[in-house]
């Protein structure tokens, strides 16, 4: 049998509290903690509302005692609650009508193996908004969501394909001095060593 997986679960208030350590309780693939043994727990199951500030300081207090992975189980969820809660570090997003204990417990595998899960329409709805802020408001300005401008996607391209600064000059129509530039803008800005730790980065995001 495999090894029970330790949750900490936290909620607002002690009826859902209860409630939902309760029906954790009765699921063999989890060991549910006392309140007093946060710094053991693998996952943080945190049951809320709203993501609202008062639960992202929850969630940041949860995190700073020593929990590597979060769930938020919510009652309203939108996309703005999506990007609130990334920004939290939170790995798995629930609306509490869908959280029975059977999905409570998949879920919890998930992240305690290093995955993620948001509910699929506003993962959906907020892939749309993702694409229409490239579209109308990166794109025009010649930037990507990784922070690279097409130029400078495309030095490091050449540097990954051997070709040193005069050479990428001459492919490029720019002079010496630019491509030295964009290198440096690029190595300074994404905090990257040197060229080789560019081009890793570059085949890393999928640029290259």
């Amino acid at each position: 049998m495999a090894e029970r997986i330790p949750v900490f679960v936290y909620a607002g208030d002690p009826i859902s509290q209860a409630g939902v350590a309760a029906q954790l309780r009765q699921r063999p693939e989890v060991c549910v903690l006392a309140q007093t043994e946060l710094d053991q727990a693998a996952v943080a199951v945190i049951v809320a509302d709203t993501v609202d500030d008062e639960t992202l300081r929850v969630l940041r207090a949860i995190q700073r005692g020593g929990v590597p992975r979060t769930i938020l189980v919510a009652t309203t969820l939108d996309e703005s609650s999506v990007v609130a809660a990334a920004e939290a570090g939170v790995a798995a997003l629930m609306r509490r009508g869908e959280a029975t204990p059977e999905r409570m417990v998949h879920v919890i595998g998930r992240v305690q193996a290093g995955e993620a899960e948001v509910p699929a329409d506003l993962l959906a709805r907020l892939l749309h908004q993702v694409g229409r802020l490239q579209r109308q408001v990166l794109a025009p300005r010649g930037l990507n969501f990784n922070g690279l401008t097409e130029r400078e996607v495309e030095v490091l391209r050449l540097v990954a394909e051997g070709l040193d600064t005069s050479e990428i000059a001459r492919r490029l129509c720019f002079s010496e001095r630019t491509i030295k530039s964009t290198l440096h803008d690029v190595t300074t800005r994404l905090q990257l060593r040197n060229r080789a730790h560019a081009v890793a980065y570059a085949v890393r995001e999928g640029l290259i």
